[in-house]
Parts: structure tokens; sequence; C-alpha cells
């Protein structure tokens, strides 16, 4: 998963994500090339986008919003993150049946 990258400390983890503002409805949408998709409604305004990305991340992985850190991208819609407390493999675990329609009924995943 290229998307993903677990840190030196093997505590946390890099997450490469492209951002879609405006959309009909919040939700990870696949793979976007080398990043995950996801979807906002939030508009790209005074961090309201960048507050919405860190609010679903730290909803689906069920940790602090203190937790999800953007290292890079503030004004980009390509973002990295990090996840602190969370590992390689606990991050699989939450994204890989998201990502593969094959394992669950709906690859689309609301976290809000």
């Amino acid at each position: 998963m290229t998307y993903l990258r677990e840190q030196a400390d093997g505590a946390s983890v890099r997450l490469s994500i492209h951002v879609q503002p405006k959309a009909s409805r919040t939700r990870l949408a696949g793979l976007h090339g080398e990043a995950l998709k996801l979807c906002l409604t939030s508009p790209p305004v005074d961090g309201k986008a960048n507050a919405a990305v860190i609010k679903f991340f730290a909803k689906l992985f069920k940790i602090p919003r203190a937790a999800v850190i953007l290292t890079s991208g503030e004004a980009s819609r390509d973002k990295r993150l990090i996840l602190a407390g969370i590992s390689a493999a606990q991050a699989e675990a939450v994204l890989r049946p998201l990502l593969n329609p094959k394992l669950t009924p709906h690859a689309d995943h609301e976290a809000y």
C-alpha cells in the first residue's frame, strides 16, 4: 500500500490522501493514483476542509483528533497525515475492507 507508510517509531503511520472538496457526501472513495481519495462536503475555505479531513480520520480510526497531524498539503488537494498511535497493521485492517469491494458490500465509507 503506497498510500500508507509505517513511521520509524512503529507506533504511527503516514497516510497520503487526495481530497475532493464540495462533494455531495463525505466518504472514502478508493484510490487516486498512489493516494486515498477522500470526498468531502466541506469547501476548501478557511481551513474547513482540513478540519473535516482530521475529523474524518480520527473517527474512522477511533483516535483523538490531536492524534491526526496534517504534515503537508495544507493548501493543496494532496495531503499527508500522520496518525499517531496506529500501527501499519491496524491501519491496513481498517482500510483494506473499505478499498476492496469484494470484501464488503459497499466500498464507500462514511465516518460521520
